[in-house]
This record gives C-alpha cells, structure tokens and sequence, in this order.
C-alpha cells in the first residue's frame, strides 16, 4: 500500500508510527512551521520532527485548496490517506484522490463530541467514557461513517493531558487494526453515525480557563482538570491571580461568599463557590512554577490567619 499521513501535533505522532510500520508511507503532510518558545523561532511539528527522523518526505502547504497541492497529492499516488489532528479542511476533491479514501483518527466516541477539542469537552461534560474511532472521511465535520472503535473510562482524576495520551495510544490501535484489515483484504465495515447524540468540542479558548466562584465546585473541579496542561485554569485567590493546576471538589455548605477562603492547610486552600468549595492542591503564581498549596502558604501566610 502507498500511505500518505497527514498530521500535526504530538496526538498523532503515535499514530504515524503505528502508520509506518509496513514502511507504506510514501510521505507526510503537517502544517507550515509556527513561532513558538521565548524567541518565537519557526519550530516543527511534532509530526514533522518524526517524520524527519524516519527520513520520510514532509510536504507543509498553507491549504489543500489550491489546484497546485491536489496536483501534488495526486502525484503520489495514494492508495489511503490517514489524517490524524491535521488542522486543515479536506476538499471533496482531495477527499477523492485516494483509492480508498481517507481515514481519520479522533479522539471520541462519535457522535458525540465531533470538533476541534473532544477530550477536554469530555472531562468538562463530565463523561464517564471517551474513546477513539477510526472513520471513513467525508465533506461534513466528523460526519462520516466510523470503521473501528475503542474505549476508556475516563476517571474522576484524569486531566486533560493524561486522558489525551491514552486516547493517542488508542488511536494508533484502531488505526494499525484498520490497516491490517485493509491489506488483508478485509476492509472495515462502515457504520454510519447516528443522527441522536450529536454534540460538538469547540475549539479552547484560553478565557475560558478564569474560574467563576459563582459556580458549583463540581463544575470548576472539571475545567481545571479538563484544561491541564493547557490552558490551565486561573483564578483571584484573596486578591492574586494564580493559575491552578490541581484542585478537587468538597461538599461544603458554610454558606460563605463565593470566593472566600474558608480553610487553608497543607491539605489545599478551600474556597468558597457557588455550591460546594473548591480544594486547591497545586497553584502557580505569577512568573513562577507550579507549587504545593503548603508551598504556596509558606509565602501567604495571611490566609492562614484569615480562614
């Protein structure tokens, strides 16, 4: 088979090995290189760091749009297309180019969360599960027809980062199944999705991490988890802004004002919300590194006189 791989951030690397196992890929699509890091040098993606180092072509084009980059997809003489987190719109006509199509990795178990960030809305949702499925592509978002699935329970400390990596590690599963069906012969049975059940994981926005206290705790102990590593909670803790990297919820009702600190230990900062209050583990200050809430007490010494 001649596999072209299209792909971008560190969720699909897995996948390009599982891809790249057969030596089947005959080249790799990334986006363009973006300014990244103190410097805001142009970096790599990770995808086209490991496609260097498999010494596999990598082909960067702004948009598959234009009639120059179906040209060269073309050229290449696909037999599968597999795109994993690429960033870009597939065209019908690039959709057709392949001789079976495209295949899409995505991290959820359609059809619900079809979109930009399914695994943070999961942990956000509340979801016991999320998973992986392997779908045939088509012109709609995440719409098409799901060849292959996994699951995983998703815990009730499981954050955004750690359920990703599982999910990638699935991702590469149902894709290598995929592929071994397909050259044996047997290519996976198209399920199509079903109209009941539809949600969309719209894209992070980073001001959606500032924590409103009005909220009950449940729901805040959630985003924080669903926005680490990025773009981590934050929040004005007794007049500081601090970002917030652990926290978990307590049933608390000594009915205080939404943001006031009711407790503060080595166990966490409790704070008062909407229902219930918020146990901060693990903070960060600003222009600092993320520390223990007993850490962080050993610099605010007031909110130990004060809860």
């Amino acid at each position: 088979m001649r596999i072209v791989f299209a792909g971008t951030p560190d969720f699909a690397v897995s996948s390009l090995r599982a891809a790249a196992r057969h030596n089947e890929v005959v080249a790799v699509y990334t986006q363009p290189d973006r300014p990244a890091g103190r410097g805001r040098g142009l970096m790599p993606s990770p995808v086209k760091s490991e496609a260097i180092a498999r010494g596999l072509p990598v082909f960067q084009p702004e948009s598959l749009k234009t009639a120059e980059a179906q040209q060269q997809l073309l050229e290449l003489q696909p037999d599968l297309l597999v795109v994993v987190a690429y960033g870009l719109i597939l065209p019908k006509k690039v959709l057709a180019i392949p001789t079976h199509g495209c295949w899409n990795v995505h991290a959820s178990l359609l059809p619900r969360w079809r979109g930009a960030a399914p695994i943070q809305r999961a942990i956000e949702a509340g979801d016991s599960e999320s998973g992986v499925c392997l779908m045939q592509m088509e012109a709609g978002l995440d719409t098409g027809p799901v060849l292959l699935r996994q699951h995983t329970a998703i815990s009730v400390t499981d954050t955004g980062g750690q359920l990703h990596d599982r999910l990638a590690e699935l991702g590469a599963q149902v894709l290598s199944d995929g592929l071994g069906l397909l050259r044996a012969g047997l290519k996976p049975i198209a399920q199509p999705q079903p109209d009941a059940g539809v949600t969309y994981a719209h894209k992070l926005d980073k001001a959606e991490a500032r924590l409103d206290w009005g909220q009950d705790a449940d729901v805040l102990a959630r985003k924080v988890r669903a926005f680490n590593p990025w773009p981590v909670a934050e929040a004005v803790l007794a007049g500081e802004r601090v970002r917030i990297h652990g926290a978990v919820a307590l049933d608390d009702h000594r009915g205080r004002p939404p943001g006031s600190v009711i407790a503060a230990s080595k166990d966490g900062i409790d704070i008062a919300c909407g229902h219930g209050a918020l146990r901060l583990r693990v903070v960060q200050r600003e222009g600092g590194k993320a520390i223990t809430a007993a850490d962080y007490l050993n610099a605010r010494r007031d909110l130990l006189a004060g809860a």
